[in-house]
């Protein structure tokens, strides 16, 4: 396998786990936050290979309700990554305080883009909608359940996609994602539990080797590929320097 690490795209983390257990991962993980408070003692971690995010989690009546744009904004301010965010058509939070927290989310990243990684569980034609009204650069569309409809409509506006192992199951899904939009999530510990790579954030090998078999290609191009799509969000971003040092390094020598 190629020496470039494994990314994970969307992973959850305990913010108070061990630096060494998270270098020994061996993997560049985006860690998602589910509220303000958690994304706030998070971001205080200066981690080598761990981009903690900052997010408000549609499912979560106690971060929606908790929701500050001005703090949101602040925070965001010293990361690249913004997750989880989105909408969520299960949910219990009322739709109209989700779409108010998203709006609210959208219009401070279109000032100041990161990448963003967007929940659209039974919502994607609503998240799609939101993204028409408040574009934004770095949108990654994470556990992705479209149709190929709901899919040219993302790619067309410059959408990326994170797929996971619970996601191969649906090889139709996946195939039509184009490889050049694609990133290797786990979403752990919810989206890896059928992975047989070990329930680990940063293990994403059953993905890489499911898109190679897709595309025709080596699990070494797809990784390859994979850090290319990145420094893509990161040039449409311009927040590199937020990422590690290491992570940049990486990043210009891929």
């Amino acid at each position: 396998m190629s020496r470039l690490p494994q990314i994970d795209m969307h992973a959850h983390i305990e913010a108070d786990i061990p630096a060494s257990d998270l270098t020994n991962l061996g993997a560049l993980v985006f860690a998602a936050t589910r509220s303000l408070d958690e994304a706030e003692g998070a971001l205080r971690r200066r981690d080598a290979w761990t981009v903690w995010g900052v997010g408000c989690h549609p499912g979560l009546v106690g971060a929606q309700k908790a929701f500050e744009t001005d703090r949101f904004a602040s925070l965001s301010t010293s990361t690249p990554y913004v997750s989880e965010v989105g909408l969520d058509g299960k949910s219990r939070v009322p739709m109209e305080m989700q779409r108010a927290t998203f709006a609210a989310v959208l219009s401070v990243l279109q000032a100041s883009p990161r990448i963003t990684s967007i929940h659209s569980y039974a919502a994607i034609d609503d998240v799609l909608d939101c993204l028409d009204e408040w574009p934004i650069h770095g949108a990654v569309l994470h556990w992705w359940l479209g149709s190929p409809a709901q899919t040219r409509r993302a790619v067309d506006r410059d959408c990326f996609f994170s797929v996971n192992a619970a996601m191969l199951r649906q090889h139709n899904l996946v195939s039509r994602i184009p490889l050049d939009r694609v990133l290797p999530e786990t979403d752990h510990p919810f989206g890896d539990r059928s992975g047989g790579d070990g329930r680990r954030p940063g293990r994403v090998g059953d993905v890489e080797l499911a898109l190679a078999q897709i595309h025709q290609l080596t699990p070494e191009k797809i990784r390859q590929t994979t850090w290319r799509n990145l420094g893509e969000l990161i040039r449409n971003t311009r927040c590199g320097m937020l990422l590690p040092r290491q992570a940049r390094v990486t990043l210009a020598a891929s």
